[in-house]
């Protein structure tokens, strides 16, 4: 099982503002006019990403995806 870093994009129903991009250790927010919010970034390692999701749990928003990234589209 793989456990290095990667790239993720997870998708929630409701709007997140961006200025919790803090909380989310600088993971890009954006929301989207269907009433999404996606939330992309870097991940250290499963544990990381674990810590992530409960945190999006605590928040409230129905999650409707968590996509691996094969890169960072950016590059």
């Amino acid at each position: 099982m793989d456990h290095e870093s990667a790239w993720y994009e997870i998708r929630l129903q409701g709007r997140l503002d961006p200025r919790w991009t803090e909380w989310f250790d600088g993971m890009t927010i954006s929301t989207h006019a269907d009433g999404t919010t996606v939330i992309h970034g870097h991940v250290a390692d499963q544990a990381a990403l674990h810590g992530l999701l409960q945190r999006l749990r605590d928040l409230g928003l129905p999650l409707l995806s968590v996509d691996r990234q094969s890169q960072n589209p950016g590059e």
